[in-house]
C-alpha cells in the first residue's frame, strides 16, 4: 500500500495541474510497459484507460471487467511509475453508493490519486445514471477520499454527447444540468466525451466555471486550439491502445501478404524497453 501522505500530496499537485493554465494532456495507458513510455517522454500523469484495459484483458469494455482485475492492473501500473496515476473506473462496479465508496478506496489502495466516474449505464433505453444517484456515488467517494486522507481527484463524466441521448437540440443543456451538479458535488474536473466542434466546447469551459475534460481524437480540434477555447485537460482514451492494435494488424497483413517488416520500423529497443522497465 502506498505511503499515504506522499500519495495526497502527489494528488493534490495532479489537482494542481488542472488550474495550472497551461492545459493538461493526459495519452492514456493501459499497462506498465504503456505507462513507462509516457512517462519517459515527459508528461507529468498518466490516466488509464479503462477499455484499454479490459481489452488487453480479454474482455468487452462496459463494466464487463471486475473491480478487482481492473484495479490490479492500475496498482500495478502505480507501482511503475513516480507520476501520477488516474484510474478510469467506470461506473464504479456497481448502482449503490457503498459500490463507488468501495471503488474509491480501492483505487486508493491502488496507490492511484484520480479517478474517473461516468454517468453512461449501456442499456439504450436507459442510458444514464439517474441523476441523484450519480449525486450519491460522487458524494460517496468524496467522502471516502476524505477519510482515508487521500483527497482523489475527481473526473465526473457524462455520456450525454457520446452517446448521443434525447435529442440533438436538448443535449448540450442535458450535459450542463448534469455537470454543474456533479460540480456541486464535489467533483473536480468535469467530462464531456464525444463533443467535437469548437463552439460547442467553448461554451461549455465557460459555463462550466470549472476545469472541462475534452476527448480527444482523429477529427477533434489540435491541443493549442483546445487550451485556447479554456479546456484544461484532454483524455485519448482507448485511442492509443487501439492505435497500437492497428499497427500490430498493419504488421499482420504485411508479414503475410509481402513477407516484409516495414511496419516494424520505430520501435523501441529491446535494450531501451528492459532499461524502461528495470
Amino acid at each position: 500500500m502506498a505511503n499515504l501522505e506522499e500519495q495526497n500530496t502527489k494528488a493534490n499537485a495532479f489537482r494542481a495541474l488542472h488550474r495550472g493554465g497551461r492545459i493538461l494532456v493526459l495519452p492514456n495507458v493501459w499497462d506498465v510497459a504503456s505507462a513507462r513510455i509516457i512517462e519517459d517522454a515527459g508528461y507529468s500523469a498518466v490516466a488509464t484507460t479503462s477499455a484499454g484495459v479490459a481489452f488487453s484483458l480479454g474482455y468487452p469494455d462496459g463494466q464487463k471487467i471486475s473491480r478487482e482485475e481492473m484495479l490490479a492492473r492500475v496498482a500495478r501500473i502505480a507501482r511503475a511509475v513516480r507520476i501520477a496515476v488516474s484510474a478510469d473506473v467506470e461506473a464504479a462496479y456497481g448502482n449503490r453508493p457503498e459500490d463507488a465508496a468501495r471503488t474509491a478506496q480501492a483505487v486508493i489502495d491502488a496507490g492511484a490519486v484520480g479517478l474517473n466516474l461516468e454517468d453512461g449505464t449501456g442499456n439504450p433505453t436507459s442510458p444514464l445514471v439517474e441523476l441523484s444517484l450519480q449525486l450519491e456515488k460522487i458524494r460517496a467517494i468524496r467522502e471516502t477520499a476524505l477519510k482515508a486522507g487521500v483527497l482523489l481527484v475527481l473526473n465526473a463524466r457524462t455520456d450525454v454527447y457520446l452517446d448521443q441521448v434525447g435529442r440533438p437540440e436538448v443535449r448540450y443543456f442535458e450535459a450542463m444540468n448534469r455537470i454543474l451538479a456533479y460540480r456541486d458535488a464535489g467533483a473536480d474536473c468535469l467530462f464531456v466525451p464525444g463533443v467535437r466542434d469548437v463552439e460547442t466546447i467553448r461554451k461549455l469551459a465557460a459555463d462550466v466555471k470549472a476545469p472541462l475534460n475534452i476527448l480527444a481524437g482523429p477529427g477533434s480540434p489540435p491541443i493549442p486550439t483546445l487550451q485556447s477555447l479554456g479546456v484544461a485537460r484532454v483524455s485519448l482514451g482507448s485511442g492509443p491502445m487501439r492505435a497500437t492494435l492497428g499497427l500490430l494488424r498493419r504488421m499482420a497483413e504485411e508479414l503475410k501478404l509481402a513477407g516484409t517488416y516495414a511496419n516494424l520500423e520505430g520501435a523501441p529497443a529491446h535494450s531501451e524497453l528492459n532499461k524502461l522497465l528495470s
